[in-house]
């Protein structure tokens, strides 16, 4: 088979967006709440009591503990990039790589290719001089809380007014176990159970935070959402939130209130595959919602159906090669393809209409008829073979060629089929057909969409497709990196673009058109109108298009949170000394395992420090005697910092009578993570020793499992052996440190504990 060229849609002249920097780059900013506005009006938490138009909904803590606090606060953060990338650089790279054009064996080494107008700066003094300057434009894929980024998308990056079409799928309920999935090759994700409770710091914080209240708790994260979200959207731009029937009553009339009722396009009904309840009448709906920032100005673009022929359809004629017309068989309905060649499929239509009535001869029969057309009109479907005679009256004859499409309605019953569909292979994928029919009617190509509720990242997928720009967010990073996994591989059909000298995507594609041929049309010798068929773009078939250079990037901020700030984040019962005191219980327990067999230390007794940064001393058994070791704790729902490693150590080489420093986290920073897991400092040696998920999971778990709460991770040492096409990486061994004996083991590979899923 010929090797197709491969092509990506690059965004260009007029789509610019600002240049961000790395956090290597800029390093943090300090957070900065403030009252979301814009020109000095501040957003109000029900935009409806302001206008004084629609009914309010009212539910539990709406303004919080303050009912004059009607204002939205949100922090006004940065973003930083993580990573270009750019799958069609790559995959010219492998080309070159194996073909032996060229050395290069890192195959991400020329990706900057794509980013050629990047800001060049040697030092960064301050964070807002990259906002300042703009850059081509490239998607983006975005780490952190939705609300908080789409807020520095409109404030520091002044994107206001920018975004055409915005999808939201919140979770349908506020049950725990509902949207989460561990696995990319494993669906079965059961509310309830331990081992389906997600793992990452930052969804259970997101779950404890969101919703504590419920309902309540879920009405307030959207709303809050929703008033951002509108103000990102152009005067034409849409709203679509995807919901079930359990919510979507409170949802409407929340939607009301943020948008107000006059912008209220359409409930959209989207038929599911099967239902889901044991009880009463199954539920085979789900509900979009769609609403416009100003209706009377939304971009819309119909789009069609292509009409049945066949068993339901009211096609049921047909017109052989000779003039006769008769009835389809069965054989014929059940199988159009058995239809004989050069036939017309046809319907017959009624003439009449509230017309006054008037005679008019056929085939010397007087016929006398309310008509739908004068009776020039009628002469002209004569001489166009048009009319049919019933026996006293006279129809007009509809091919199926005149109009072989349907306008789509808003009752979508055909979600389980339809073109370039994936198999759902995500517990939280939204079907492609729902987004796509969302994206080409109020969209054209280069306009930009945005996704908050990220997913296995369908709304990107989609919107790379059809060659709009897109922004996705997610909290979780296995949502994000399932997304990033799925666009990076992705392979899309290349459709001939109008303007194919330029490469302006803006200008669209070629699209196929249909005629729309009508009696008046026919009746007045009127040209036949054309519709554009805006799901079929005309394709080149010696071409491959692949996922165009986007972004990783995720919120400032994000990481690191300090433990003094745990307990802003849980007071009361969930403050960071309970969380402290639960650490202490299983060290207790437990000890800290090395990873190897059934090696580890186990503590004697722990004792709470004041320290900022030495949190606790333990003392344990070792073959020498009794050793003492000073531990931190990481943040709860965060990452350990280089910063407080620093402090940390520091603090231990002061106090001076310690043989072990324990930094335990859940997450460490990138430079730490680099490392070594244990770093001699002269007197006493530093372990990096990763906390267990479980640990997180307070009041949540059914069982609390002691077990392997605390296990140092070793960096493998590996080997890459080459050959032709293959490459084979050999995992050598692994250094760990056994505080029992006080010495670095070097383990073989077969020492390794390791499962393959």
């Amino acid at each position: 088979m010929a090797k197709k060229r491969i092509n990506s849609i690059n965004h260009k002249d007029t789509s610019r967006r600002v240049h961000i920097p790395s956090k290597e780059e800029a390093g943090y900013e300090e957070a900065n709440p403030k009252v979301i506005s814009k020109d000095g009006a501040e957003y109000p938490k029900n935009p409806v009591v302001h206008r004084g138009q629609d009914p309010e909904l009212f539910w539990l803590n709406k303004y919080g503990d303050n009912d004059l606090d009607d204002m939205l606060n949100v922090d006004i953060r940065s973003l930083y990039r993580h990573e270009h990338i750019s799958p069609e650089v790559l995959i010219k790279n492998l080309y070159r790589y194996v073909e032996k054009k060229t050395d290069q064996e890192n195959l991400f080494g020329s990706v900057n290719e794509m980013f050629g107008n990047a800001l060049e700066m040697d030092e960064i003094e301050k964070v807002s001089e990259y906002y300042k300057h703009q850059d081509g434009w490239s998607n983006r894929l975005i780490q952190g809380d939705s609300l908080l980024v789409m807020n520095s998308l409109l404030q520091r990056e002044g994107m206001a007014g920018q975004v055409q079409t915005i999808y939201i799928d919140p979770p349908y309920g506020i049950k725990y176990g509902s949207n989460w999935q561990m696995k990319l090759n494993n669906r079965d994700v059961k509310d309830g159970k331990d081992e389906h409770l997600s793992g990452e710091p930052e969804m259970i914080k997101a779950y404890r935070d969101t919703w504590e209240l419920g309902i309540h708790s879920y009405l307030s994260y959207l709303r809050d959402r929703l008033i951002v979200a509108k103000e990102l959207l152009t005067e034409s731009g849409s709203c679509f939130v995807q919901i079930s029937d359990e919510n979507v009553h409170l949802v409407r009339n929340l939607m009301d209130e943020v948008f107000g009722s006059e912008n209220f396009c359409k409930t959209i009904i989207m038929q599911k595959t099967g239902g889901l309840t044991q009880s009463l009448i199954p539920g085979t709906s789900d509900y979009l919602l769609w609403y416009a920032k100003d209706k009377s100005l939304v971009k819309y673009r119909q789009l069609f159906l292509e009409k049945e022929i066949g068993e339901k359809s009211l096609y049921q004629m047909v017109e052989l090669s000779d003039g006769n017309i008769r009835r389809m068989s069965k054989e014929e309905r059940a199988n159009p393809s058995f239809l004989p060649a050069r036939s017309k499929v046809l319907r017959y239509t009624s003439l009449e209409s509230a017309n006054p009535r008037q005679e008019f001869k056929y085939k010397g029969k007087l016929y006398n008829q309310r008509w739908k057309t004068n009776i020039n009109g009628l002469h002209n479907l004569v001489k166009k073979k048009r009319i049919y005679s019933t026996g006293n009256t006279l129809q007009y004859i509809r091919y199926h060629d005149d109009f072989p499409v349907t306008n789509l309605t808003n009752n979508w019953i055909d979600m389980g089929s339809g073109s370039f569909l994936e198999p759902q292979v995500y517990v939280v994928q939204t079907t492609i057909k729902a987004l796509q029919r969302c994206i080409l009617m109020t969209t054209d190509p280069g306009d930009l969409v945005l996704d908050p509720t990220c997913g296995s990242g369908t709304a990107a997928y989609v919107a790379e497709q059809w060659g709009r720009r897109w922004i996705t967010i997610d909290t979780s990073r296995i949502a994000l990196n399932i997304a990033k996994t799925r666009l990076v591989t992705a392979t899309y059909p290349y459709y001939k673009l109008y303007d194919e000298e330029k490469e302006d995507i803006r200008q669209g594609f070629h699209y196929k058109k249909v005629p729309h041929i009508t009696l008046k049309s026919l009746a007045n010798d009127e040209p036949a109108d054309e519709e554009t068929l805006y799901d079929q773009p005309l394709e080149d078939k010696k071409k491959l298009r692949v996922t165009g250079p986007f972004t990783v990037e995720t919120l400032q901020n994000f990481e690191p949170l300090p433990p003094d700030e745990l307990d802003k984040i849980f007071p009361g019962e969930q403050d960071a000394g309970n969380f402290e005191e639960m650490v202490f219980e299983h060290l207790l327990n437990a000890g800290i395992k090395n990873g190897i067999k059934n090696e580890h230390a186990k503590f004697i007794r722990v004792e709470r420090l004041t320290s900022a940064y030495l949190h606790a001393e333990g003392f344990y058994k070792t073959d020498a005697g009794e050793r003492k070791a000073y531990i931190h704790i990481g943040p709860k729902f965060g990452t350990v910092s280089k910063r407080a490693v620093n402090e940390a150590v520091k603090e231990c080489r002061t106090r001076g009578d310690g043989d072990w420093l324990i930094i335990l986290g859940f997450a460490f920073e990138s430079s730490i993570s680099n490392e070594s897991v244990t770093t001699s400092m002269g007197s006493f040696e530093v372990t990096r020793t990763r906390m267990h998920d479980d640990l997180m999971q307070d009041g949540l778990l059914k069982r609390d499992k002691k077990a392997a709460s605390f296990v140092t991770i070793g960096e493998p040492d590996i080997k890459i052996e080459k050959n032709k096409k293959e490459a084979t990486i050999e995992i050598l061994g692994l250094d760990i440190y056994d505080p029992v004996k006080d010495v670095v083991n070097a383990r073989s590979a077969a020492d390794i504990a390791y499962s393959v899923n």
